[in-house]
């Protein structure tokens, strides 16, 4: 089994995630641990590193398991804004699948537009709002360069 070489842990809020194989790759480079959270079976990476965590399929469940194990040092992936501002409660380090962090300084606006879109989308307006923007290339190199950065952060210390 590899061990190993710091305390740093991945956790994906899995069942939406599109940079699983993203993660993988930057996890292995750099021997962190990665724990793949999800309601249902998904298929991971064979790997020692890489573990699975099923959990119910109760509303927030995965994001309770997440949320109550994250620290310092942990980088959460999630598209899940109220689960990253949960994450950056317990100082972890929060990145969105597009590469884009959460942070302390930007999770109040994410979540005031969170709250707003989602009054929008409820009918108080007769406007087609849609969703997010389609998932680019771009997002996917973003995303491979903050999971880095973060890391190797995280080993400095």
């Amino acid at each position: 089994m590899i061990k190993p070489q710091t305390s740093i842990t991945i956790y994906i809020d899995a069942d939406a995630c599109p940079v699983r194989e993203e993660i993988y790759k930057v996890a292995l480079r750099h021997n962190v641990p990665v724990i793949v959270v999800s309601n249902s079976y998904l298929r991971i990476l064979e790997h020692p590193l890489v573990t699975r965590a099923i959990v119910s399929d109760g509303f927030d469940a995965a994001d309770d398991y997440i949320a109550e194990r994250v620290n310092a040092s942990t980088v959460a992936i999630t598209a899940d804004i109220l689960l990253a501002e949960r994450c950056l409660k317990s100082d972890a380090i929060v990145i969105a699948p597009n590469g884009k962090p959460f942070t302390s300084d930007s999770i109040g606006g994410a979540i005031a537009t969170r709250a707003l879109m989602a009054d929008l989308r409820s009918g108080l307006t007769s406007d087609n709002i849609g969703g997010p923007p389609p998932f680019k290339p771009a997002d996917r190199s973003r995303f491979l360069q903050s999971l880095h950065e973060a890391i190797v952060k995280l080993k400095r210390g």
